[in-house]
């Protein structure tokens, strides 16, 4: 039988309700007088009865076995057999496990992990390019700051003393 998905009254116009947000979607037993789901008119979506329920073999299962919600290493390496599914972790673990399952070939459901690292290999290697360009910009200025300091004790600090006072000669003739 295939699986109904059960939802209040309206879901579909109104965002309060679950319009396009799917955390919002819930089911609510229609008690109005006039409700047209509970006089299960035709054309209106159905209400949670007896003889929906899946049978024991197939609940709660995907493809005939069973889920594990897996959150660290330890308990990847107990799930054999079984369908995995990742909790809700870190990023850090996340690439552990990620790691751990590739080596091993475990296939994780909510998961896709060739992507998943790819993603995580080129975000470092922007890292390391912004980095690069931001040591590369601070070196830049250190040498400015050290050119600055070595004219003053190097003699350039002369030269520019020396233009000064041409400068100022030059305008001292003008003047007369």
């Amino acid at each position: 039988m295939k699986k109904i998905k059960f939802l209040r009254r309206n879901t579909r116009e109104y965002s309060r309700l679950g319009k396009g947000r799917k955390k919002l979607q819930k089911w609510r037993k229609p008690k109005g007088r006039d409700n047209k789901m509970r006089l299960r008119r035709k054309g209106v979506p159905r209400t949670v009865e007896i003889g929906y329920k899946q049978d024991a073999q197939t609940r709660g299962k995907i493809k005939g076995k069973k889920i594990v919600v897996v959150r660290t290493i330890s308990e990847l390496k107990k799930a054999n057999g079984k369908i995995i599914v990742l909790g809700k972790i870190g990023i850090k673990k996340k690439i552990e496990i990620a790691k751990f399952a590739k080596e091993k070939k475990i296939e994780i459901m909510n998961l896709d992990i060739g992507e998943f690292l790819r993603g995580i290999e080129e975000a470092k290697k922007k890292e390391k390019v912004e980095d690069r360009k931001k040591d590369s910009i601070e070196e830049k200025k250190e040498e400015e700051k050290a050119e600055e300091g070595k004219g003053v004790v190097a003699g350039e600090g002369e030269e520019k003393k020396e233009k000064k006072k041409n400068v100022k000669e030059s305008e001292e003739e003008k003047k007369k």
